[in-house]
C-alpha cells in the first residue's frame, strides 16, 4: 500500500508541496530534464510560511534528485524503445 503524504513529518510535506510548485527546466534540443528552477524558492518558502527553511530545502533537494533520475531514466527507456522500432 502506498504511503500517504500525511504520514510524513511537516517538513517533508512542505518539501513535496514546494517541489510541485517549482517550474521544470527542460533542454529544448535533446528533451533532457534538467530539474527544477530554484529561482522562485525563497518566495515560495515565504508564501507557504515555512518555518524551518533549512531542513525543508534539505528534503527538497533529495526529492528533486530522485525525481530527476526517474524522469531521465524514463525518457531514456522511451528513446531506446523508439530506436528499436526503427
Amino acid at each position: 500500500m502506498p504511503v500517504e503524504l500525511a504520514s510524513f513529518p511537516l517538513e517533508i510535506q512542505e518539501a513535496f508541496l514546494i517541489h510541485a510548485m517549482l517550474p521544470d527546466r527542460w533542454d529544448g534540443a535533446s528533451g533532457s530534464y534538467f530539474g527544477k528552477d530554484w529561482s522562485p524558492l525563497n518566495d515560495l518558502l515565504d508564501i507557504n510560511e515555512v518555518e524551518d527553511k533549512k531542513i525543508t530545502c534539505f528534503f527538497l533537494k533529495h526529492i528533486e534528485g530522485s525525481n530527476t533520475i526517474n524522469i531521465n531514466a524514463e525518457l531514456k527507456r522511451k528513446q531506446d524503445a523508439d530506436k528499436r522500432r526503427k
